[in-house]
């Protein structure tokens, strides 16, 4: 490297010291060879604007790895998360604390999506003619009304007990389809708006990859406007990069969309252009066009519980599909003429007339052929079904973003892939010529975690399988008395697995109260899950990742069965295709490489400190006798292998009877039966201090 970059490297591990701030700030800091190297690795990259792809695994300390050159380098920079809670925390926690320590005077800013803002414009418009469902939302809307007096940010995660399910959002939120831009009457004071003007003066932006790649097709909130004046863009939790990107990246035409058109049409017909036009049959008619929609799309499919994709070719060639849509675009078309008639007579008429128009003309794309290098599918849920049309991944897109300047960027997460080049993201994200680096985690998972596979189990497609594993988890929960999670793959897993491990439970006369996904929110179900004593939690993808339990409250994870994506999911068995025409293995690169990175992410919530200890159950046989077993078990971290079940709740019984005697230590333990890998060190070099004076 040359001295410049010498330099920032200097200064970067001086504050990674033992005696640098973050020792000096935290009594339990302690240097981490791991989180060295890569902080080396995205100094590199900043310096030469290079590309970084990089998998950190459990307790490396990511964050501050890129944080601190990123902050040091003097960059202007993006930062993207998965989700808005993690956004919420870099913004909030992370960066204030870091800038405070290394006394940085640097602007920072948060960007969010347009639902995440109050729109007082909507909201004045929600108090004279929102029609509420109930009174809770009655109080809710009122809730919001206080506080968007005091408000400077308009961020709707201040407002206390509010759910982002709410059905108030809407009503006090503006989307690209019903904002009125500079016609607005209060404009001036728009949060969206201000928000923007923060960021583009702000030193590192903060903003989620929905946004990201929602902002990049649509150029709505900003990112388009903001990525040129960047020198480096920072992904973190990268691994949902891909799913996002091809989320936002196709045309979507929606009923709760439609619906939202449909009471926006009668309230702002009724209130601004009343008597002028027929707006209660108008948007009457779109409101049945949307609801047949839906009910030609669901077919026998009456009840629902999550999200179900749907083949487009399952309900485009029915008969019922095509005249819905037909009904629903003539619909739209008789609005967009009413509107167009009325659109003199304010600016919200004529937004109006403009969605209709949007709105007919997307009814007419999946009326088209579909092009090539494409897939279409149907999202279909309780609420709400979807049309969608996607690009297969993000190459393209970011391979263009790459290419219209030369900037540092830098994609990490704890799970990329499972071997060294992360070649299930590189591949997705046409970043094969991309810098890859891979530390593993500095917890000791070889003497503190064991994995054990029961070996006498249904397979997944029996029909004993989920009550097989409601058995076991009971057993094991009885063993560390409480303490555990049990992730499912399929939501429709959740109440057999459920009823199962109730019934071993009261026949082991285990006190359990077992708590299961769908009863409670999310963040309702972990506070009362508490310290786990006592308890079990049974949940499926909502808490596959993102949740953080260090210590004893959770210290055995079981897997219902290995994480192979859905067969019939539309999206990947276009991959599947497109690799079966380039001559590639599409199940190795597919299925086991999106296994491989699932398996790690659940896993992942069993050792979260140092001093944690826990037990893995995959209740899946295939591990055991499936050649791809080897390699699924290989990405995992290195825990010691148990082979059957008395191993496993001894094993259990020790960490019980460490935490009721407060044991700092591991005593004595069943012997795993798998080598371990050790962690690499570097060597920590001294620096002056930073910045300079």
């Amino acid at each position: 490297m040359s001295d410049d970059r010498d330099e920032l490297w200097l200064h970067v591990q001086a504050v990674f010291a033992a005696d640098g701030p973050l020792a000096q700030a935290d009594p339990g800091y302690c240097q981490r060879p791991q989180q060295l190297a890569l902080a080396q690795a995205v100094c590199e990259v900043l310096q030469q604007r290079q590309v970084l792809v990089a998998e950190a695994g459990t307790g490396v300390g990511k964050t501050f790895a890129y944080l601190v050159p990123l902050l040091l380098s003097g960059s202007r920079a993006l930062v993207s998360t998965a989700t808005k809670s993690l956004q919420d925390q870099l913004f909030l926690r992370d960066l204030p604390r870091l800038l405070g320590l290394l006394g940085l005077p640097l602007r920072t800013a948060l960007l969010k999506g347009r639902s995440s803002y109050l729109c007082r414009h909507r909201l004045q418009q929600a108090r004279q003619t929102a029609q509420l469902p109930d009174r809770f939302a009655v109080c809710q809307l009122a809730r919001i009304e206080a506080w968007a007096q005091g408000t400077k940010s308009g961020d709707l995660a201040e407002v206390q007990g509010l759910d982002e399910r709410s059905p108030v959002i809407p009503l006090v939120t503006s989307t690209r389809d019903n904002c009125l831009g500079s016609d607005c009457l209060v404009y001036a004071q728009c949060h969206v708006v201000q928000a923007r003007r923060e960021a583009m003066a702000a030193d590192l932006v903060v903003v989620n990859h929905h946004l990201f790649f929602a902002d990049l097709a649509l150029r709505d909130s900003g990112v388009a406007e903001l990525l040129p004046t960047v020198d480096a863009a920072v992904f973190d939790e990268a691994h949902q990069l891909v799913d996002a990107g091809v989320q936002f990246l196709g045309q979507q035409l929606g009923t709760a969309q439609l619906l939202e058109f449909a009471r926006d049409l009668l309230a702002v017909g009724n209130s601004q252009a009343r008597g002028l036009a027929p707006w209660q049959p108008l948007a009457a008619a779109v409101e049945k066009g949307a609801r047949e929609l839906r009910l030609a799309l669901a077919g026998e499919l009456r009840e629902l519980r999550g999200l179900r994709k749907l083949r487009w070719e399952e309900r485009a060639g029915r008969p019922e599909f095509p005249q819905a849509l037909q009904a629903l675009a003539v619909a739209l078309q008789d609005a967009a003429a009413v509107l167009g008639e009325q659109s003199a007579a304010g600016p919200d008429l004529l937004r109006l007339h403009e969605r209709a128009l949007e709105l007919a003309a997307r009814t007419q794309v999946f009326e088209q052929p579909l092009p090539p290098e494409r897939v279409r599918w149907i999202d279909l849920s309780p609420q709400q079904a979807r049309l969608v049309e996607s690009p297969l991944d993000i190459r393209e897109m970011l391979s263009d973003e790459r290419g219209r300047a030369t900037r540092a960027w830098v994609f990490t997460s704890a799970t990329l892939g499972d071997d060294e080049r992360s070649s299930w993201f590189t591949r997705q994200a046409a970043l094969e010529d991309a810098r890859t680096l891979r530390v593993q985690s500095p917890f000791d998972y070889a003497g503190h975690a064991r994995v054990w596979v029961p070996a006498r189990m249904p397979k997944p497609g029996e029909a004993a399988h989920a009550a097989a594993v409601g058995t076991v988890a009971a057993r094991c929960a009885h063993a560390l008395q409480g303490r555990s999670f049990v992730l499912t793959t399929t939501l429709r897993a959740l109440p057999l697995v459920t009823e199962a491990l109730q019934r071993e439970a009261e026949c082991l006369g285990a006190d359990l109260e077992v708590l299961t996904q769908g009863s409670q929110p999310r963040r309702a179900l972990l506070a009362q899950y508490g310290d786990g004593r006592g308890r079990v939690l049974v949940g499926s993808h909502s808490f596959w990742e993102g949740i953080d339990m260090p210590g004893d409250a959770l210290q055995c994870v079981l897997i219902d069965k290995l994480p192979f994506p859905p067969p019939d999911d539309p999206l990947v068995q276009a991959r599947v295709r497109q690799l079966q025409a380039q001559g590639r293995n599409a199940f190795d690169e597919v299925h086991v490489a999106e296994a491989a990175v699932a398996l790690k992410q659940g896993a992942g919530r069993l050792i979260r400190a140092e001093s944690d200890h826990g037990l893995l159950v995959i209740c899946d046989p295939r591990l055991r006798s499936m050649a791809y077993g080897r390699r699924l078990l290989a990405a995992l971290p290195p825990m010691g292998l148990i082979d059957d079940e008395a191993q496993a709740l001894d094993w259990l019984a020790l960490l019980a009877s460490m935490h009721e005697g407060g044991a700092g230590s591991t005593p004595a333990a069943p012997a795993p039966s798998s080598s371990t890998r050790s962690a690499t060190t570097a060597a920590v070099h001294p620096a002056a201090a930073w910045p300079p004076r």
